[in-house]
């Protein structure tokens, strides 16, 4: 019996879809060094635009505004064209609103940082369904958990540009250097590995490898589905546990513990690293204990944490605080996005779906955080956050998986 098992496993070791699913790990791992070097350089930023709290929240905001954009115009771009093509142009779009966000704070022009994460943000949206579209595909070809590693390879990229965003802060590394580098080398590798990703998949008009067919009205209709609906909740509770931390957190240290901008990028690793920890280790438990257990155990940890770096007394129990909180909230995405896959009729317009609802997270968090932050702190502004993570883990039964239908 143990040597049957092996031979039916073996399919996931051939050779193009062990290529496949390392361009996936590829291109989540340079989106999270992308991510990083904007998100380690916010101080800097908002001292060169000289913005305050809500200030800084609506320049952010130019980010969810383009993400959104993205997410809602990447069905439709896989559907009708496939998969890697739209992560060519998502890449492109990303690499532009590096190069716009580094020339912005340059110049000290808020609108053009704006524009920037907005360009950017629409390339991370319209990659992103794209991506967890080829990710649940392989998913169910390897028969065993892939979406929570590559989005742990996400986290281990946020993790090393963070590293990396901590070392330029302290050498006072200009913000424009240090994001045309990134982006230039971003270009060059995701032009090299996106070969490696096979035409066709989510494409669902006529043409070599598309899959099933449905309808404008039948993918409208999926956004009523009650299942759809409820991982929607989940997303929007734990994106937004993520979101918050990404946008807030070096500000939050340096803000609400009194540390200085490197430390406050070593902060922000931390969160990454038990991000990619959480990621790389769940696809085992996942597999060992099931979707469900999983989501309820990991808004409890989420919770647990954002209250440590809300109320906590010192920089260590804050600390502490952010790993359980990095480490919380690193499932509930990719695990709801591998739930939306589990039907492949209208699997892109399901995924398209529930992380619509995690970027309206991203959408109204940063000028809601901000505003509130500006009110009454950053730290209890998370206050917000731990309600949705906890409505989130209420109704976790969602992600339980489903058999697609013969």
């Amino acid at each position: 019996m143990p040597t049957l098992r092996t031979q039916v496993s073996r399919p996931v070791l051939q050779p193009a879809l062990h290529r496949w699913r390392s361009a996936l790990f590829w291109m989540f791992l340079l989106q999270g060094i992308a991510f990083a070097s904007w998100v380690t350089r916010t101080p800097s930023i908002r001292d060169s635009l000289a913005a305050s709290t809500a200030q800084m929240g609506l320049v952010i905001f130019g980010l969810s505004v383009g993400s959104m954009a993205g997410v809602l115009v990447s069905p439709h771009a896989v559907a009708r064209f496939g998969g890697r093509p739209s992560v060519q142009a998502g890449c492109l779009a990303m690499v532009a609103g590096l190069f716009v966000v580094g020339l912005g704070s340059t110049v000290s022009l808020a609108v053009l940082v704006a524009a920037g994460l907005g360009l950017y943000g629409f390339g991370m949206g319209l990659t992103e369904i794209a991506l967890n579209v080829e990710g649940a595909t392989v998913e169910q070809r390897a028969e065993r958990s892939v979406l929570p590693v590559l989005h742990g390879c996400f986290s281990a990229g946020t993790f090393l540009g963070a590293l990396i965003g901590i070392a330029l802060n302290a050498a006072r590394t200009p913000v424009i250097a240090h994001l045309w580098v990134v982006a230039a080398l971003f270009a060059a590798v995701a032009a090299w590995v996106i070969r490696w990703i096979p035409a066709g998949t989510g494409r669902e008009m006529p043409g070599p490898g598309a899959g099933p067919r449905i309808g404008p009205a039948e993918r409208l209709r999926i956004w009523r589905e009650p299942r759809v609906l409820l991982l929607g909740l989940i997303v929007l509770g734990m994106a937004f546990a993520e979101g918050s931390a990404n946008d807030w957190l070096p500000l939050i240290t340096v803000d609400g513990y009194g540390l200085d901008a490197v430390d406050g990028s070593l902060v922000f690793a931390f969160f990454a690293a038990s991000m990619a920890v959480g990621r790389i280790a769940g696809g085992f438990l996942l597999d060992r204990f099931g979707r469900v257990p999983v989501m309820r155990a990991s808004a409890a940890i989420a919770a647990v944490g954002i209250l440590l770096v809300v109320f906590g007394p010192s920089v260590a129990v804050g600390g502490v605080g952010v790993v359980l909180w990095g480490l919380g909230a690193s499932l509930g995405f990719p695990v709801c996005i591998s739930a939306a896959g589990d039907e492949p009729r209208g699997a892109a317009a399901r995924v398209s779906a529930v992380a619509t609802t995690g970027y309206v997270a991203f959408l109204v968090g940063p000028p809601l955080l901000g505003l509130l932050g500006e009110d009454y702190g950053l730290r209890r502004a998370m206050l917000v956050v731990l309600v949705l993570v906890v409505l989130a883990g209420g109704v976790a039964s969602a992600v339980r998986r489903v058999q697609p239908t013969p």
